[in-house]
């Protein structure tokens, strides 16, 4: 009997020859449309293929960015970016490369280092790269240029980006100036961006430009470009725009600024002058200057030679990285230190014969004859040395240290400069530290009239003088806005000292402009609304012997410039209301009175009245001076053109 299959199995038996059929169905569709695929990349698109297999690769390029613009508090331009033509050559087009220069030098000036680095780049560089043959040229040569492209293969004219400075001198030690990335810039930075490796991208190499280089700088765009094996560019995939760096406003016056350098024309000096209620730098001016243009591309071996062999040291900024013994300008910190620790009061006195014994030694007042019996107010009025050695050692240099720092000295300010200046407040544990020397009493003597160890800059005898006429721990600010954002103020929080004690200190500084016996009433402000409290300063920059003092000390201006002493002034304005703070500097000057004072007087009222201030403002016996001087620095000051700067690095 014939056994029958379960029905299950049945079932089973008669659907797999479907399932064979679904699955060689799709198996077949598969390889169909694979075969077809593969036939259309190998025959159809055979050549296209081959050629990006063989030749060509994806490369990512870097889109330089727009570099942050710099202005002044008022929106004056200090720092753009402006047109730079060049004119470029690529080897394999010109043909014949000697014939071809030959023809342009015919239409534009070429020097001998142009065309001998131009050439030296073309043999290490590819054949079909561009080269640049002359940069920073004229619209004039790029016409030319333009017209008589047909004899001239391979040349071509380009416009790039520069930076340039429209202040010039102005404002070259505030702002500084970029030039082309180099070997060293990269091995300062630890991990350099892409960016950075550009060919003649710029970079802030001092002032501002390097210390807001992050911001200014901006972030790179990229774009996606199709090469050859050889590099030559097929065609631009896409392009991703970079980010602009960030637009700086300072709180620096243009037209202030302008005038102080103008005022200190002829002169090593420096000038600051600061915003009592908020900080803001309104001038730095240190004298002599220089055209940062020039350093842009890089500048000339005799322009360089120039520069750093000139006795005024042009390329030091004398505001922030030149320390001085501050003189007499320091009194009013030993005042305060000795009024704060109850050495003294106002009324106390102190005989002057002339000099002050301390052990075997004589410490010499600057008035041979002395003083005689002098307060408070009569020491600063009149600057007795005297008074202060006799307070001081009372005192103790440590307190006085102390003082210094809360006014602003022997600290190192935060503003993007460059190096800028600690100063030195010095106390025992420095001496002991630095020297390996016990501190002395005579040491003391010194510091007390801003001698000795004692150092400070003109920023910092600026900020020391906006926190005395304030009370309140003034910073200086010189970025006031980052892309239209306001940084923090400099106002600062109130002094921890008595109030009192510092009004003694103000008054007297007042009766040194203002009283006929104050060393500093030649340079008084006439208006009432603006009267000025100021403090002369001399400073020594040479041993006085004894047989000198004996024979009678040389005056200043039959020394060599090199040894006369540096010439220092501070002062605030309004007395009764203060709104700026001014410190200068004139190295070498002789007598702050003199030489200082009439600076800072000028460069105050300047300030005040936010432009040429009237006659009226000044002592009647100097107006018509000051009327020539005016009419002068008018002319100084008026913009000058200034010819194209060439590369000459």
């Amino acid at each position: 009997m014939k056994q029958r299959k379960p029905k299950s199995q049945g079932l089973a038996y008669k659907r797999l020859p479907r399932r064979a059929l679904i699955l060689g169905g799709l198996q077949a569709a598969f390889i169909g449309g694979l075969a077809a695929r593969m036939r259309f990349m190998q025959v159809d698109q055979a050549d296209e293929y081959r050629l990006l297999a063989e030749e060509n690769r994806i490369n990512i390029r870097l889109i330089p960015p727009t570099r942050g613009r710099i202005y002044d508090r008022n929106g004056q331009i200090i720092g753009q970016n402006s047109p730079s033509y060049r004119i470029v050559m690529v080897r394999e087009d010109a043909g014949d490369v000697e014939a071809v220069i030959s023809k342009l030098s015919e239409l534009i000036p070429l020097t001998e280092d142009e065309v001998e680095r131009a050439m030296t780049e073309m043999r290490r560089s590819a054949p079909f790269l561009p080269v640049t043959l002359a940069d920073q040229v004229t619209w004039e040569d790029i016409s030319k240029v333009a017209v008589n492209a047909p004899a001239l293969p391979g040349v071509t004219p380009e416009v790039g980006m520069t930076r340039q400075y429209p202040r010039y001198e102005d404002f070259a030690h505030i702002v500084g100036y970029v030039g082309p990335v180099s070997d060293y810039d990269l091995s300062q930075i630890e991990d350099p961006e892409p960016v950075l490796r550009i060919p003649r991208f710029q970079i802030g190499k001092v002032g501002l430009e390097a210390k807001q280089e992050i911001s200014l700088r901006g972030k790179a765009g990229a774009k996606r470009v199709e090469v050859n094996a050889t590099g030559r560019v097929m065609r631009e995939l896409d392009r991703q725009e970079g980010l602009a760096g960030a637009d700086l406003q300072l709180s620096v016056d243009a037209d202030l600024q302008q005038y102080a350098q103008a005022r200190l024309a002829g002169e090593s000096a420096a000038a600051v002058v600061i915003d009592c209620e908020t900080g803001d730098i309104r001038a730095i001016s240190s004298a002599p200057s220089f055209d940062p243009n020039l350093f842009v591309r890089g500048i000339s071996v005799a322009d360089y030679r120039a520069l750093t062999q000139d006795n005024y040291r042009p390329l030091a900024n004398k505001t922030v990285q030149g320390t001085y013994p501050p003189g007499s300008t320091f009194k009013m910190i030993t005042a305060m230190a000795a009024l704060e620790a109850g050495v003294i009061g106002p009324g106390n006195t102190v005989y002057c014969p002339g000099h002050l014994k301390v052990g075997s030694r004589r410490f010499h007042c600057w008035k041979r004859g002395g003083h005689g019996t002098v307060d408070l107010g009569l020491s600063l009025k009149r600057s007795c040395d005297v008074y202060y050695y006799d307070v001081a050692l009372r005192t103790g240099i440590d307190n006085i240290s102390d003082m210094a720092r809360i006014f602003g000295l022997g600290v190192k300010h935060d503003i993007p400069m460059s190096a800028v200046a600690a100063g030195l407040a010095p106390n025992q544990a420095w001496k002991e530290r630095v020297h390996g020397e016990e501190w002395l009493v005579g040491d003391t003597a010194n510091a007390s009239i801003g001698q000795g160890f004692m150092l400070a800059s003109p920023l910092q005898l600026a900020v020391m003088t906006a926190r005395i006429a304030t009370g309140r721990a003034v910073s200086p600010r010189l970025v006031r806005s980052v892309n239209g954002v306001e940084q923090p103020s400099g106002a600062g929080e109130p002094l921890a000292v008595n109030r009192t004690n510092l009004e003694y200190v103000r008054k007297a500084m007042f009766s040194v402009s203002n009283d006929r016996r104050g060393t500093a009433y030649r340079s008084r402000i006439i208006s009432d609304e603006f009267r000025m409290a100021g403090k002369t300063g001399t400073s020594q920059v040479r041993n006085i012997t004894k047989a000198e003092r004996a024979a009678g000390v040389i005056r200043n201006e039959d020394l060599p410039w090199e040894r006369r002493d540096h010439a220092l002034f501070v002062s605030f304005a309004p007395y009764d209301n203060p709104k700026y703070a001014v410190a200068v500097v004139v190295e070498h000057g002789g007598g702050g009175s003199k030489a200082a004072a009439p600076v800072a007087r000028d460069i105050m009222l300047q300030a005040l009245y936010n432009g040429t201030p009237p006659l009226e403002a000044y002592p009647a016996a100097d107006r018509e001076r000051i009327k020539e001087q005016q009419k002068q620095l008018e002319g100084d000051r008026r913009p000058k053109a200034r010819p194209p700067q060439k590369d000459r690095a």
